[in-house]
Order: C-alpha cells, then structure tokens, then sequence
C-alpha cells in the first residue's frame, strides 16, 4: 500500500481531490473492505496527506484563514452528525452515494467551470468590508476577492461534511465548486483554503470513526490502523510531491483524466449492485 498511497495522494494533491475519494472505492473494490472500514481508513489517511498539503500552502502563504473558519463552523459537526448516522445506512445504499457522488464529480472535471485570476502583488489578508478579501502569499502576490453569499457557501460545505462523515469525500468538491466556480476565487487560494477545511474536518470525522469503532468492540480499528500504518507514510510524501507535480503538468489535462477515472470507478460501483440485486432477485423467485 505504500507505493499505491505515494501515488493516490500525488494525485489528490495535484489534482485538488480529497485523497478519500480514490482509497475508498480502491479498498472496497480492491481489498473487500467493508464500506465503513474502508470510509474510516480512507478519512485517516487523507488527514495525513492534507496535513502534509496544509504545511506546504502554509508556507507559501495560500491559506485564508478566516474563511476556512466560517466553513469549519458547519462542516465539523456536520461530519460528526454524518459519521453517526452513516452506521444506520446498508452498505448497499452507502456504495450507491459513492457510486453517484463519483459521477457527479467525473461531471464536474470533464464539464470545468474554471474561477478567476489572481490580481496583483503584496504580504498579509485584509478585509475590503465584510465578504470582501485581500490575501498576500509568501511569494509577494496579491489576490482579491469576493464572497457574495457566505451562507449558500455554509450549506454546500455543510451538505459536502456530511457526505464527508459517511463515504469520506464530497467536500473538497463542493468547497471547490463555491470557491472557484460560484465566487470566481483565484484557484492557489481556493484549492489552498480547502485543504485547509478539508484536512480538520476530515480529523474530526476519523475522531468520530475511532470512538465508533472501539466502542463496538470488535476488530475493525484494528484493521483500519494495520493499513494506515502503510498508506500514512505514503500520503506525507505524495502530499508534497503533489504541489510540485501540479506546477508541471496543465490542470486541463489532470481534470481530463481524473473525469475518466472517476466515471469508470462509479460505474463499476454501479454495476456491482446491479448484479448484486440481480443476484438477491434471482434466488428470490427460482428460491
């Protein structure tokens, strides 16, 4: 798993997509993991990853703090909320989340919206007035912009936390398509501010995860550590590869290809339950 979890969060990294969204569907369909093992290893591991992500956005300056606050607001205790409920959900219904949440985030990468450009040159964040920013990187570029409506960016996260809690990603999506594609954001400081909000709220939802799991008592928590201990090590590494790798290769193309990944794994999420139902039907009437 360590190589695999190198690559996966080179990816992730590069490509802005919460690193969950490639390990669950990879250990339900690869290792035959029980989806709630799989969501809980997933959301362990990309704190990992994002944390590693968060120190290198840290140090170039990236990160709107202020408005990672007001989405953490909703987004942890939304995602402790969805860690919760997601245990009452089949596991059937919970692979059909993923399966669809998959193909409406294909959609979004094969369909991009791209935000605005950055603006200009300077070295700390300054609110014009209320929802509007002025955010200097390390790096001596300045960025201005704007929050219309901070509560409709309150509900996508809120809904993406949730999600977030019971299959490990949607997030990270909906954070990206508030920032980039309804406010115009410059993408270094959107893609920046929510692997920020990502990578607490993911922590807070693996905390949820690991009281569920050491409460019931069984052999699950044991299980998910005796994978992280392989794939944690993998995602630091891929973490900082993957911002470098990002300056080497157009998005364009990335978006392309992770459009087609993510179709194909939904729809092979897809299939399965169909021939599961098929099956289930089957011994119904022949039974």
């Amino acid at each position: 798993m360590f190589p695999v979890a190198i690559t996966i969060a080179t990816v992730a990294m590069a490509s802005g997509v919460e690193g969950a969204t490639f390990f669950t569907p990879l250990l339900i369909i690869g290792l035959r993991l029980p989806v709630d093992v799989a969501v809980a290893t997933g959301l362990i591991t990309e704190v990992f990853g994002f944390s590693s992500g968060v120190y290198a956005y840290f140090r170039r300056g990236l990160i709107d703090y202020r408005l990672g606050r007001m989405l953490l607001m909703v987004t942890i205790p939304l995602a402790l909320f969805g860690t919760w409920v997601g245990q009452f959900i089949p596991d059937i219904f919970l692979r059909g989340i993923l399966a669809l949440g998959l193909l409406a985030i294909a959609i979004g990468f094969l369909w991009p919206v791209h935000g605005g450009e950055p603006k200009g040159l300077e070295n700390e964040m300054v609110s014009l007035n209320e929802n509007s920013f002025t955010l200097t990187a390390k790096s001596g570029e300045i960025f201005h912009y704007h929050i219309p409506d901070p509560s409709q960016g309150q509900l996508l996260a809120a809904i993406g936390a949730l999600f977030l809690g019971m299959v490990s990603t949607g997030l990270g999506e909906m954070n990206g398509y508030f920032l980039i594609q309804r406010c115009r954001i410059p993408n270094a400081v959107a893609v920046a501010t929510s692997v920020f909000t990502v990578a607490i709220t993911a922590l807070a939802a693996s905390v949820g995860h690991a009281v569920k799991f050491i409460q019931a008592g069984d052999d699950s928590w044991s299980l998910v550590l005796s994978i992280v201990v392989f794939t944690a090590p993998g995602v630091v590494i891929g973490g900082q590869l993957g911002s470098w790798v990002a300056r080497k290769l157009p998005q364009a193309i990335w978006e392309k290809g992770m459009g087609i990944l993510f179709t194909l794994v939904g729809l092979i999420f897809l299939g399965e339950i169909l021939l599961e139902q098929r099956a289930i039907l089957v011994s119904f009437f022949l039974g």
